[in-house]
């Protein structure tokens, strides 16, 4: 407990048991928040929405067995986005492990994959310094999970306690700082192109870079894009914005990658949903890519200009080199390239027609008016996901909280409650589908109990959604296991639990829907009948390069 406060720790999301029971009891002594989930699943989900909203490391606690194994999910969706969350789990004691006693797993073997690193404590003196560590290793560098497992036995030893000094661990030494002649190359050929673009992902918000890159970008005139982690790096609003790029990325932002000169990755992985067709993939550009994992550069695309470093700090030093440099010469083209970037974007434009039947992107830009923009927007997966991506627009980081790498269903609603929770005066909205949603509901007696006005907004098509899309595309229009119209009552669910439930099946009951549910200081479910054969548009097929897409 004393180690957990020295690290900042407020909040913790967990499920108790029996090898735990000694640590729940000491956390009840403690002004640490304990929040009560109904699924171990939920309480990572909720932890990762908490560091994402909070910018700090999110923590769970959970028992042996099933209660730890439940927690995989929960830990690979924040390992493939390289959140800071640390998981504590309970273990048999040690002299039992190996034995195949009750609620043993090995649970440091089964998520050695999915964590940045993992420990099994065996020795009570080194409990403290094993926690230090795993808070130093899951905030630092690339960020990702960490898990700490606790035998039952080491959890009721007593020691003598003293602070460990912050810890120094020899074999890991991220390197933040970019070296300067890599910076000083990729200006040069910066200052050179006709056509760039700068791609933004994830590492742009986790390093804390939105008002570097705004100024970079602003500066030199280059126009943005950003993979889904990334939205909320550069202001979605702003006249350079492209939108997100990838399968369902905007056209201007697709076509613009595949006609650049230069593009400049910033905080990316360069994954198979951005890149399409990788032999096609900017293949007219130079590429350099900044990022401070040195395992992901080189990985899946060819790189001109590599440079390993913090995303803030490379930025800042570039911002500095453009300082001293007569940009005249080189915005001479600037105008022709935007020119062409807003006729892709005037004549393919996002759309949709809204008629008798509510569709679901006007959910959500009714949503974004009424919101101004200004809410905490969590995802569920699938439809709902990308159409919350293409619609609401966001102007600031950490805004914008969706299981990316991994496509979680049931991670909107479980992380809505920890970024509520790490923001309780913000508004936090779940998009969700009628499908995930089902995935976590019980999280909602969490909501309802805790006092969280928490409002899910369901797209509810009565199937599942993006899976169906692919079906009505490719398959002949046969709706294999996705068709689930045998569906709950949502709205008698919501109030089942005590929160508020709202229908709207009418163009015209939406905004009213959505006023409502604004104005209710409490848990709201709002259901949207909407289009059940709507589609996410611009899609580009598997196999084909980002500049082939499909159009509505």
């Amino acid at each position: 407990m004393e180690v957990l406060k020295e690290e900042g720790v407020d909040t913790i999301f967990g499920f108790p048991g029996g090898v735990i029971i000694d640590i729940n009891d000491e956390l009840d002594k403690t002004d640490i928040r304990y929040v009560l989930v109904r699924h171990e699943q939920a309480a990572v989900h909720a932890a990762d929405g908490y560091a994402r909203a909070k910018g700090k490391v999110g923590v769970c606690l959970v028992t042996s067995g099933p209660g730890a194994t439940n927690t995989v999910t929960g830990i690979a969706s924040a390992y493939m986005d390289s959140i800071p969350v640390v998981v504590f789990t309970g273990q048999v004691p040690t002299a039992l492990i190996g034995n195949d006693a009750f609620q043993e797993v090995d649970i440091v073997g089964i998520t050695r994959p999915c964590t940045k690193h993992n420990y099994l404590v065996k020795d009570p003196e080194k409990l403290a310094e094993t926690v230090r560590e795993a808070f130093h290793l899951a905030r630092s560098g690339r960020p990702g999970p960490v898990l700490v497992d606790l035998p039952k036995d080491v959890s009721q030893s007593k020691i003598n306690f003293k602070m460990p000094p912050p810890p120094k661990i020899k074999s890991y030494c991220p390197h933040t700082e970019p070296h300067k002649q890599q910076l000083e190359r990729a200006i040069k050929l910066i200052l050179k192109a006709k056509k760039p673009v700068i791609f933004a992902g994830g590492g742009v918000i986790l390093s804390g870079a939105y008002k570097e890159l705004t100024k970079f970008a602003k500066k030199l005139n280059i126009p943005v894009t950003a993979s889904l982690m990334g939205l909320g790096g550069f202001p979605g609003t702003d006249r350079l914005w492209l939108g997100m790029i990838g399968m369902h990325g905007t056209y201007r932002a697709n076509m613009s990658t595949g006609a650049c000169d230069l593009l400049l990755g910033i905080g990316v992985r360069f994954d198979d949903r951005v890149t399409g067709k990788i032999d096609t993939f900017a293949q007219n550009a130079k590429i350099i890519h900044i990022d401070i994992d040195p395992t992901s550069i080189q990985k899946n695309v060819p790189i001109t200009i590599p440079i390993v470093g913090d995303c803030k700090i490379a930025l800042k030093k570039l911002n500095k080199l453009i300082e001293k440099v007569d940009l005249q010469e080189s915005l001479k083209s600037r105008p022709n390239w935007l020119k062409q970037i807003e006729e892709w974007k005037s004549t393919t434009p996002l759309a949709y027609e809204q008629k008798d039947v509510i569709k679901p992107q006007f959910v959500v830009e009714k949503l974004y008016e009424l919101t101004k923009g200004k809410a905490i927007i969590t995802t569920e997966v699938g439809q709902n996901q990308m159409w919350a991506a293409q619609y609401y627009h966001f102007d600031q980081p950490n805004h914008f909280i969706t299981s990316g790498g991994l496509g979680c269903m049931g991670f909107g609603f479980p992380a809505a409650i920890g970024a509520q929770l790490a923001c309780p005066k913000k508004t936090v909205i779940d998009i969700a589908g009628d499908g995930s949603i089902q995935m976590n509901i019980q999280e909602l007696i969490v909501a309802v109990s805790n006092k969280l006005p928490v409002k899910v907004a369901i797209l509810n098509n009565r199937y599942l959604g993006m899976v169906r899309q692919w079906q009505q595309l490719f398959y002949g229009k046969r709706y294999a296991a996705t068709d689930i119209e045998a569906a709950p009552d949502f709205v008698k669910v919501a109030e089942a639990y005590g929160a508020v439930g709202l229908r709207a099946t009418r163009p015209e009951e939406v905004e009213e829907t959505i006023k409502k549910a604004l104005a209710t200081p409490k848990t709201v479910i709002m259901d949207f009948v909407v289009e059940r054969e709507e589609c996410v548009y611009p899609m580009v097929p598997a196999g084909k390069a980002i500049t082939e897409m499909l159009l509505a």
